[in-house]
């Protein structure tokens, strides 16, 4: 009778564990993934043309 491999088991759990971990990062970068620069510049792009609509305007508001 001949003895087997020894198999860690905490080995295969904890990668099992990091395909999850993964999984769910790729998951979040897709759902909310946009960087700081992209954020600062969409907020820029949208006071600017609040701006420039304004400056638009008729009558000025008091």
């Amino acid at each position: 009778m001949t003895m087997g491999n020894v198999v860690n088991l905490n080995r295969f759990r904890k990668q099992a564990e990091r395909q999850k971990d993964k999984a769910r990062a790729e998951t979040n970068r897709l759902l909310y993934g946009r960087s700081k620069s992209e954020k600062i510049q969409t907020e820029t792009e949208r006071e600017q043309s609040g701006r420039r609509l304004d400056g638009h305007k008729l009558t000025p508001e008091d």
